[in-house]
C-alpha cells in the first residue's frame, strides 16, 4: 500500500509565500509523475502544477511565474514553492503520484492540505 502524505499548508497573507511538500511511502518501485491539484469550494479540482521522474515540467497558466514544482526522486518527495500568492490561490491542496508498486500501477492522491490567502 503507498501512502501519501502532505504538510505545508496554512494561512498566509497576499504576496506572501508557502511551500508545499508531498512524501510518498510503501512499497514503491518508481514513480512516474507526481503532481499537485487544488480545489476551491464550488469549484471543481484542477491541476496546479506537474512533474515528471525525468524533471519535466507543467504549469496551470495562472501560476506559471509565481509557482515552482520540484522533486526528490530518492526521497520519494514532491515540493510545490508558492510565491506572490493570491487570494484567488485559497484551496484544498492535493498531491498526486503515478506509482509502480507490487506489481501494479497506481494512481495515488494525499488526503489534502488546506491554503489560505488572505487579503
Amino acid at each position: 500500500q503507498v501512502q501519501l502524505v502532505e504538510s505545508g499548508g496554512g494561512l498566509v497573507q497576499a504576496g506572501g509565500s508557502l511551500r508545499l511538500s508531498c512524501a510518498a511511502s510503501g512499497s514503491i518501485f518508481s514513480i512516474n509523475a507526481m503532481g499537485w491539484y487544488r480545489q476551491a469550494p464550488g469549484k471543481q479540482r484542477e491541476l496546479v502544477a506537474a512533474i515528471t521522474s525525468g524533471g519535466r515540467t507543467n504549469y496551470a497558466d495562472s501560476v506559471k511565474g509565481r509557482f515552482t514544482i520540484s522533486r526528490d526522486n530518492a526521497k520519494n518527495t514532491v515540493y510545490l514553492q508558492m510565491n506572490s500568492l493570491k487570494p484567488e490561490d485559497t484551496a484544498i491542496y492535493y498531491c498526486n503520484a503515478d506509482v509502480l508498486a507490487n506489481g501494479g500501477r497506481y494512481d495515488n492522491w494525499g488526503q489534502g492540505t488546506q491554503v489560505t490567502v488572505s487579503s
